[in-house]
Order: structure tokens, then sequence, then C-alpha cells
């Protein structure tokens, strides 16, 4: 669980600074958010990658993550302006476990 919350914390904060310093940002709110989106998915794929969680619980788990940030985005900014975050969400989400795939152990914590 530690390491989950470390590469929560990371995912968010190197992808905002990358946002930040790179791009033209018009909204720190907004893109503050998408970080959020973006570190929460890869804590979640590495915290629900272990065997003790069924293919079912990963999606059920996942899908919940994505409903929380919509709700979450839609309070605080628009649905219009939500919907990106679950897309970063789940490309990162997907993303993680492609790469274990190609693993032997088909996992990135083993």
């Amino acid at each position: 669980m530690k390491r989950a919350l470390i590469y929560f914390v990371l995912g968010s904060g190197i992808i905002f600074l990358i946002n930040y310093l790179f791009m033209e940002v018009q909204d720190l709110g907004l893109e503050l958010y998408y970080a959020i989106a973006f570190g929460l998915a890869w804590g979640l794929a590495y915290f629900l990658d272990d065997a003790k969680f069924s293919l079912l619980q990963k999606m059920g788990l996942s899908f919940g993550a994505m409903a929380l940030l919509v709700a979450v985005g839609a309070l605080i900014f628009s649905l219009e302006l939500a919907i990106p975050s679950i897309i970063k969400f789940s490309t990162v989400f997907v993303a993680y476990y492609l790469f274990a795939s190609f693993r032997g152990s088909k996992s990135l914590r083993n």
C-alpha cells in the first residue's frame, strides 16, 4: 500500500510539473486534477497488481475510480472537462497491464 501511494504522489507530481513547465497551462486547478487522475491510475494499477485480486475485482475498482473521477470533476469543473480525466486514467491503467503482460510473471511487481 505504501508503494502504491508513492506511485500516486510521484506520478501526479511528475506529470503536473511536465505539463506546467512544457505546456501552456490555462487553468492550474484543471491541470492538477488531470495530474491526480494520472497518478491515481499508476497507484491503483500497482496496488491491484497482486494475485489476491480477481479480474472482476480489478475491473470493479478501476471503474469505481473512474466514476469517482467523473463525479468529482463534474462537481468542481464540468462534465465536459471531467471526461478527459477518465481517458487519461484508463490509458495509463491499460498501459500498466500491457507492460506487465510482456513479463513472464505477468506482473510488474515481481
